[in-house]
């Protein structure tokens, strides 16, 4: 990839995103959604006995959900105004660009460590935190598909196929905040599907529909997250790290929480809270467009 300065005209001339011509909404919303259900219909295109966790099943998923995103650049480059193509190099409206690339590598995936401060103490009291420091446990991950499959595979397919392709579509019809708040919609439902595969196991239905009603809940919220950070820092690399790390994390373990000392605990659940309260607020400014010389998406 070339820089960005001999691709196109210097970016401080460049209207902002808002003052082209935007694409109807209908066409947004439509593209946005079928790339939805071609993203989960591909993870049951195969016909297996397996569960969702066999390598057999894994492996083939990752072939499927590879050529969604061959095929997922196209609707961008098909459906977007030809002013915006004209206007700027294709891989930038994806989020592939040099400009503010180490930035929005270690900054978002930071400040997401901070929210996790509170569990990353609790974790440094065990066992798990020292196997990081233990080549064996790195050998072992990287060559664990289930692993691989939630550490790589899926953050990459999902903030491809979720953020940098559906993204600039949706922020072509709305503002910057409302797409924000629009395009996580489709990537919660899109988490749905697991309610289906849970009573293919036995699981009665009540139990399956509330599993599912908050893993919708938080995969949105993540999603309102992981959309902020790209709209943003205009760099796919930047959610893509924070989705990985939170799928690492996962949700706060309180029963690990409560199994330290009172002193332990007391101290576990202040750091809770500060990390929380200093992510909230490190937000807006570890974010600031100009940190990442953004200037297409964010224009509010």
């Amino acid at each position: 990839m070339n820089n960005e300065s001999e691709m196109a005209p210097e970016s401080t001339t460049l209207p902002p995103l808002a003052a082209l011509p935007q694409i109807p909404v209908l066409t947004s919303v439509s593209c946005s959604f079928v790339l939805a259900v071609i993203y989960v219909g591909s993870l049951y295109v195969w016909s297996t006995k397996y569960n969702r966790d066999h390598p057999t099943t894994i492996k083939r998923r990752f072939a499927s959900v590879s050529i969604v995103m061959l095929l997922a650049p196209l609707f961008v480059y098909f459906f977007s105004s030809p002013e915006l193509l004209q206007r700027e190099p294709f891989p930038k409206l994806l989020g592939f660009r040099w400009n503010g690339l180490w930035q929005a590598i270690v900054i978002p995936y930071l400040l997401t460590a901070l929210l996790y401060l509170g569990p990353i103490y609790v974790n440094m009291q065990n066992e798990s935190f020292r196997s990081y420091f233990d080549l064996d446990y790195w050998r072992g991950s990287l060559s664990n598909i289930i692993w691989i499959r939630n550490h790589v595979m899926a953050p990459l397919s999902e903030e491809f196929v979720f953020r940098a392709c559906m993204m600039p579509l949706i922020l072509q019809s709305f503002s910057p905040l409302t797409a924000v708040f629009i395009s996580p919609l489709f990537f919660g439902v899109a988490h749905l599907h697991h309610i289906a595969e849970r009573l293919s196991l036995g699981m009665e239905l009540s139990t399956s529909l509330l599993i599912g009603l908050f893993q919708f809940t938080y995969t949105t919220l993540f999603g309102f997250y992981s959309a902020y950070l790209f709209a943003r820092t205009g760099h796919v690399v930047a959610p893509l790290l924070v989705h990985a790390l939170c799928n690492h994390m996962g949700l706060p373990d309180v029963q690990d929480l409560w199994q330290q000392d009172l002193w332990r605990r007391v101290l576990a659940i202040m750091l809770y809270l500060v990390g929380l309260a200093g992510w909230i607020y490190l937000l807006p400014i570890a974010t600031e467009p100009s940190l990442y010389d953004n200037k297409l998406y964010w224009n509010v």
